[in-house]
């Protein structure tokens, strides 16, 4: 890499140390990757509380028991968002090394994304107000609601005294977060950030609206293949909860303390497509913008891209217009896959946990396939990887989020 990159701002990197996700895979990183290798479906459910709605299934976390993740005292008060997050940071701090009791709080940050804050508390305490007047409302309602509370209660957790904050860019959320995140590190704010992405929000309200604008698929006798990206038959995506945690330091840090570094977080870029409330712009002008400060940030080549976790919704406004975008500048030679196929689409969460499926793709040179393609949309003309995985070198490696308000955040990753 040269001195100074095109960005105008010498290359940097943010070592990541540390990983933590709670999925509808499953609680714990190790759960996810391997549901994510397998990719044999949508791990979509059946939600008790849509039933009655437009669309009735989800993916949501299975047999999550916040009691024994952030304590029985706590879980009560913590809106189950928080709740993910909590978890993921503990397993991500674990698998770094790092022991909060020896170092200084002052000097670690927190910065998660989330797109919409505590809505299983909201919804529940308007319910409560409804059905029972002010009396029947929780004392700690704004608390849970509110979506800083996230970072907030992970740096409680943690003995993170440093810069906290929550970035809400839509589905583009988790992606800001990391991006962010780095920032603080290449700026001698920090030594260590705790980064990532969290939401849950499978509540009627949010499920039927999204369901009202189209956006969700209507497979309902097929919930298992309904979130199917890049495929001719995809008709929407399907909602989801979960949260993701990086533990990110600075290269020379990590090496100095001989930490297992699992990959880089050495460009990131973003951008607004300046278009549309919530269609993309069709073209991916905007999102290239994005995609091309990324690359230079990270004083790489177009070329230089082996692989693309796209952010692959299952739509087909996005996947239409990420494929464009792609081939414009990456053309059609790195191997592109979506986990949505598998984890769904986590909303703020969604950049987080695909920023940690990057890292582990680069860290084990092995791209997943994207579930459910079965018959690729002939206009999408990528190398989608489907039904098997591929071992071969990930890295360097970028990973797209896109969002409502024409959000757009992208990182690249490269390997240790």
């Amino acid at each position: 890499m040269s001195a100074v990159a095109p960005s105008g701002r010498a290359p940097f990197d943010a070592a990541v140390t540390g990983i933590g996700m709670v999925t509808a895979a499953g609680v714990g990183t190790a759960a996810t990757w391997e549901a994510v290798k397998e990719a044999a479906a949508t791990a979509a459910r059946e939600v008790p509380e849509l039933a009655g709605m437009p669309v009735s299934f989800a993916c949501t976390v299975p047999d999550f028991d916040a009691a024994a993740h952030v304590g029985r005292r706590k879980a009560w008060r913590l809106d189950r968002s928080n709740q993910l997050a909590v978890a993921a940071a503990a397993e991500a701090v674990a698998d770094s090394g790092l022991d909060p009791s020896d170092w200084d709080g002052a000097r670690v940050g927190v910065v998660l994304g989330c797109g919409l804050g505590g809505a299983t508390s909201w919804e529940k305490q308007y319910d409560a107000l409804r059905d029972g007047g002010p009396a029947a409302v929780s004392a700690t309602l704004i608390p849970m609601l509110v979506p800083n509370m996230s970072s907030g209660y992970v740096a409680m957790e943690i003995g993170a005294r440093g810069p906290n904050l929550v970035t809400a860019t839509a589905c583009a959320s988790g992606t800001t977060a990391v991006g962010t995140a780095r920032e603080l590190l290449r700026s001698g704010v920090c030594d260590v950030v705790v980064t990532g992405g969290t939401e849950s929000c499978v509540v009627p309200s949010i499920s039927t609206g999204f369901s009202q604008m189209g956006a969700l698929s209507g497979r309902r006798e097929d919930i298992t293949g309904a979130s199917r990206p890049f495929d001719v038959d995809r008709d929407g995506f399907v909602l989801a909860e979960g949260a993701a945690v990086l533990v990110l330091e600075r290269q020379a840090d990590a090496e100095a303390r001989k930490a297992g570094i699992r990959a880089r977080v050495s460009g990131y870029g973003a951008s607004a497509d300046a278009y549309n409330a919530t269609a993309p712009d069709p073209e991916g002008s905007g999102a290239e913008l994005a995609l091309r400060a990324a690359l230079a940030d990270a004083d790489l080549a177009p070329r230089d891209i082996r692989h693309v976790n796209a952010h692959g919704t299952s739509t087909p406004l996005n996947d239409r217009m990420e494929s464009r975008l792609i081939r414009r500048v990456l053309g059609d030679r790195p191997s592109v896959t979506s986990v949505k196929g598998v984890l769904g689409h986590s909303l703020g969460a969604a950049g987080a946990i695909e920023a940690a499926v990057t890292v582990l793709s680069v860290e084990h040179a092995y791209v997943p396939p994207t579930a459910n393609l079965d018959s690729q949309d002939p206009e999408i003309g990528l190398d989608v990887v489907a039904k098997e995985g591929r071992e071969a070198p990930a890295g360097p490696a970028v990973s797209n989020s896109f969002g409502f308000g024409g959000q757009n955040a992208v990182l690249v990753f490269t390997a240790a």
